[in-house]
């Protein structure tokens, strides 16, 4: 493979499993198109093209060219100095054609709170009024970009250009995997206590494989003994969205979250709305959305493992 194809295929399959739906999606392409249009000078220069293509800014090829092929590939949920310098001498031992990290780095981490702005759509689904989802969501979206303004986000990718080796980060699309892929899993289960839902996660690999090395699925504000009710996968959006949110998913009929993590204040304002909280495990559940994808975009390709990932391959997947 080509590393444009890996590229252009996470990017492609993201945007079939956006828990917002294709037409949304295609909007926000449209509007970027627009926005690019009406630009003049340097603006227009400064214009981050790939946002015509690809609505996810925390997903890029971060060093390398596209026409570069790909036999072998060091996957890792975090790749940062340490993983590339791996990758290095992986190269003189045993070959390594490009390094993906799940999580952003680079141009890809500045531009994270981007992507954010996709959760009122994905809200509105659950019964969330899009006026209120945008609203609350707007003020936490500028709380993360004012947080990551300090970030020294070039670090790794200034080592895999000092060492010459293709690097990328796909974010979002496999996040999206990962949610869709869950969310249809509970409306086709329907479990009815929360304990349930525990069940449901320990029959997938990744989250037994957590179980293993205590990092497994947990209930954080609820019981096992406590209707499950309507469940909603918050996994996907680039990172939390605002804690303001609970009141509402509550008011809309949402029984149970089941997410990758949620901080402390997050858990007591959906605790206060009577939510039930499964965190199902931040890199069990990286793990299910990368693999769903590489299962879906990888042809011919050796995956290295490192950083928390695990490969594992299914078939028939949804």
């Amino acid at each position: 493979m080509k590393i444009g194809d890996i590229y252009e295929g996470a990017i492609k399959h993201g945007m079939a499993k956006d828990p917002r739906g294709k037409k949304e999606v295609e909007e926000e392409l449209e509007r970027a198109k627009k926005e690019f249009q009406g630009l003049r000078g340097e603006e227009k220069e400064r214009f981050d093209v790939e946002c015509l293509k690809n609505p996810y800014t925390d997903t890029r090829i971060l060093y390398g060219k596209p026409d570069g092929d790909v036999k072998k590939v060091l996957v890792g949920i975090d790749m940062e100095v340490g993983e590339l310098l791996l990758a290095d001498r992986l190269r003189e031992r045993a070959g390594c054609d490009l390094v993906i990290a799940h999580h952003p780095e680079g141009r890809a981490m500045a531009s994270l709170y981007k992507v954010m702005h996709m959760q009122a759509g994905i809200l509105s689904r659950q019964g969330l009024p899009i006026h209120i989802g945008e609203d609350l969501m707007d003020e936490r979206i500028k709380e993360v970009e004012r947080r990551l303004m300090p970030v020294n986000h070039t670090r790794a990718v200034d080592v895999a250009r000092l060492l010459d080796i293709p690097f990328m980060c796909i974010h979002t699309p496999a996040d999206n995997c990962a949610a869709t892929y869950l969310q249809t899993l509970f409306d086709r289960e329907g479990p009815r206590y929360v304990a349930d839902i525990l069940d449901i996660l320990d029959q997938i690999p990744e989250y037994r494989e957590a179980g293993s090395v205590a990092s497994g699925p947990k209930i954080i504000a609820g019981s096992k003994k406590r209707r499950a009710g309507k469940v909603f996968v918050d996994m996907t959006g680039g990172t939390s969205g605002s804690k303001k949110l609970y009141e509402g998913l509550s008011r809309a009929g949402v029984g149970t979250i089941v997410g990758m993590h949620m901080s402390e204040d997050h858990r007591k304002e959906a605790q206060k709305h009577h939510l039930n909280v499964v965190i199902a495990g931040h890199i069990a559940s990286d793990n299910l959305g990368m693999n769903l994808l590489f299962d879906a975009i990888l042809k011919g390709v050796e995956v290295m493992e490192c950083s928390g990932f695990k490969r594992v391959k299914r078939r028939g997947h949804t």
